[in-house]
């Protein structure tokens, strides 16, 4: 496993791909700062996947084949699209994994909202992208990272 921020994980790439996971349930509970309320975690938890994303860009921005995949509860259609991910139809293993990991999931999803929050599985997606999409939208990726960060230390975002 290799982190490329404190909440963004990789494995090891095999056979053109790259697997992409949040952090454990370790890394939310000393990660995540106790006092921010869960609207502020959340951008946090996001702020971070961002931040390991741009760092697997400028690792891999070389082999723009590299596909790279991951499951979510957290990152909405939306904004995965946005970054330059597509949905895909979650593998029955993955669902598997998830159902095993059901008590871990609700800690670090509770941890996340600041408030016991059960995960809906159901609401959970995979998304593929490569790193050549993952190039194009850099410039956005950046901003929103950004934009998340500036929010979280309560600095404007027009300022240096």
């Amino acid at each position: 496993m290799i982190y490329h921020s404190p909440l963004f994980i990789t494995e090891k790439p095999k056979d053109g791909l790259i697997k992409i996971h949040g952090g454990t349930l370790f890394d939310y509970y000393f990660v995540i700062e106790k006092k921010m309320n869960g609207k502020q975690r959340t951008d946090f938890i996001i702020q971070q996947y961002l931040d390991g994303l741009l760092h697997l860009i400028e690792k891999y921005k070389n082999d723009k084949k590299m596909k790279i995949r991951g499951t979510s509860y957290i990152i909405n259609k939306r904004t995965a699209e946005k970054i330059g991910f597509e949905i895909v139809e979650t593998d029955i293993l993955q669902k598997i994994i998830l159902i095993y990991n059901y008590f871990n999931i609700l800690i670090s999803n509770s941890i996340a909202k600041n408030k016991l929050s059960f995960p809906k599985l159901n609401k959970t997606q995979t998304f593929v992208t490569d790193v050549s999409l993952l190039l194009e939208q850099k410039e956005y990726i950046e901003k929103l990272n950004k934009s998340l960060k500036s929010t979280r230390t309560g600095a404007k975002s027009n300022r240096i």
